[in-house]
């Protein structure tokens, strides 16, 4: 395309494109925007290298050298950028991009654009819907690493999962580029990794004096474990425990005394996993330590949470050991909205929630589905039309706003004209939908917050806006949907949130249509 703009002669023509969704994913009535940052960094970045132009050369048949030379000279000087707010909550047909520029270098830079939002809001929508189900205090930990789609897939997800509203991940990688807390726990095969207690018997114990070895922590446990099966309470539950099993809970324990976080259905939970971690941690906490919990990796969640929760309670009671009951209950296992959601009307005991495979992959759907669409160019309105009403573009350069109600909820965003006024505070508005002509109400906005801001404006020196760090998306995308009408975040059957423009800007619309579509004629 670009280079059929150039040989047009049009490479140069100003045009503005707008980037936008038209449905909501999952089911819902509202995304996240994200992977603002990427695109601008993408832009500052921007070049062809001589491999790539000589690649270029080769693939295109009939390239003139002309053209390449063109291409040596491609930067991102003239192109300006507004956008929302990245970590905001957005709606369809609303433009979360504006690029304004040379239309030869704006279409080269659809493909990335898409690329990098599409996926980063997805993700980060699935991570906010997981969230608002699981309820604000429960911790999420992302552990889809090993699911992802390769390995970029998998830190685009960390990053976006995080900015959507979970509290760590497991990915180490993550961790470090983006300053996301780090949470993980052993797999299954660490524990069928020992046969016996006699494997670790000449490990020493990093207690807090310096001393015991691991042979006196071992008989510690044992000591522990004996305390258990006398319980007055837990008698009848258990009688030998797996003792490969209690050997892996010793040997973590001796590498993380003040993190231990024991993975408990290698064998059967009630029977063995919870006996033998808790033997483990009565021991830690006679040394001064403090064990973190349990994770549960298969089974009926919702009963053996319950189970372990009883079970750790007996020995807070029975044992005299304070808040061993408040120990942490992490769950995983294929773990999904729907099932978060099951576990929360059965009732359970789970503190935390380990999800990977359904959120990483976006098992429920597969893409959002952002478009890149001309709007204008050479100040002239461009429209795209179908017979597909949802496909037909909403023309020219736009301001977007956000009006928000007496409740301080947000009420409807609306679309103007570049050169119409502003919506103001307290002055009656109409709001049409854009395509339905009985559909459009009266607002009196008590708020309104212009939507597009400029991110980027290439070598000008005019002010932009400057990049955020991931936490504070993160808080505004929280703070956001918290603001959030109910039923608008209601899983189902959700109230769909208005978007609408002005009449102004209506009646263009249909100008426009009425002027590019064809009249048909019949015989």
């Amino acid at each position: 395309m670009a280079y059929a703009y150039w040989k047009a002669g049009k490479q140069s023509e100003r045009s503005v494109f707008d980037l936008y969704f038209r449905k909501n994913p999952f089911g819902g009535e509202y995304t996240i925007f994200a992977g603002l940052e990427e695109c601008i960094k993408f832009l500052a970045n921007f070049n062809l290298t001589n491999e790539e132009i000589d690649f270029v050369r080769d693939s295109l048949p009939g390239c003139e050298e002309a053209f390449c030379d063109y291409l040596r000279g491609l930067d991102c000087s003239d192109i300006e950028v507004y956008a929302i707010s990245e970590g905001s909550v957005v709606f369809p047909k609303v433009p979360l991009l504006r690029i304004e520029g040379p239309v030869a270098v704006v279409q080269l830079l659809e493909t990335p654009f898409l690329n990098l939002i599409n996926y980063a809001s997805l993700v980060a929508t699935n991570a906010a819907r997981h969230r608002f189900v699981a309820g604000k205090s429960k911790l999420l930990l992302e552990f889809g690493a090993r699911r992802a789609q390769g390995p970029d897939g998998a830190i685009s997800a960390s990053k976006y999962c995080y900015l959507g509203g979970f509290d760590a991940t497991s990915n180490v990688a993550a961790g470090r580029l983006f300053g996301i807390p780090l949470r993980g726990t052993h797999s299954h095969a660490f524990v069928s990794s020992f046969m016996s207690l006699d494997e670790i018997v000449d490990k020493v114990l990093r207690s807090s004096d310096g001393k015991g070895t691991c042979e006196d922590f071992i008989c510690l446990v044992q000591t522990c474990l004996t305390k258990i099966q006398n319980s007055s309470s837990l008698q009848g539950i258990f009688s030998e425990t797996n003792q490969s099993e209690l050997a892996a809970f010793i040997s973590y324990a001796l590498a993380f005394p003040n993190s231990f976080l024991a993975l408990v259905d290698t064998y059967d939970v009630m029977k063995s996993g919870i006996p033998n971690f808790c033997a483990v941690a009565l021991a830690l906490n006679e040394l001064g330590y403090k064990a973190v919990g349990i994770r549960l990796d298969s089974g009926d969640l919702a009963y053996l949470s319950t189970e372990v929760r009883k079970f750790f309670c007996a020995i807070e009671r029975d044992l005299k050991v304070p808040d061993f009951g408040k120990m942490i209950i992490t769950a995983s296992n294929d773990l999904n909205e729907e099932t978060v959601d099951a576990l929360n009307k059965q009732g359970h005991e789970v503190d935390a929630f380990g999800i990977g495979t359904n959120l990483v992959t976006c098992y429920a759907q597969a893409a959002l589905g952002c478009v890149f669409k001309l709007v204008e160019i050479n100040n002239q309105p461009r429209i795209k039309l179908s017979e597909d009403v949802t496909k037909v573009s909403i023309p020219c350069k736009k301001r977007t706003y956000r009006l928000f109600g007496k409740e301080g909820y947000p009420l409807v965003d609306i679309m103007t004209g570049e050169n119409e006024p502003p919506p103001k505070v307290g002055e009656r508005l109409l709001c049409r939908h854009p395509f339905n002509e009985s559909k459009r109400a009266y607002v009196v906005p008590q708020r309104v917050e212009e939507l597009l801001k400029c991110y980027w404006r290439g070598n000008a020196d005019e002010a932009r806006e400057e990049l955020e760090p991931l936490k504070e998306l993160r808080n505004r995308c929280i703070k956001q949907l918290e603001n959030m009408r109910p039923d608008h975040m209601r899983r189902l059957n959700p109230t769909p949130y208005k978007v609408s423009v002005s009449a102004k800007l209506y009646d263009f619309i249909h100008f426009l249509w009425l002027n590019e579509a064809p009249v048909g004629e019949l015989h």
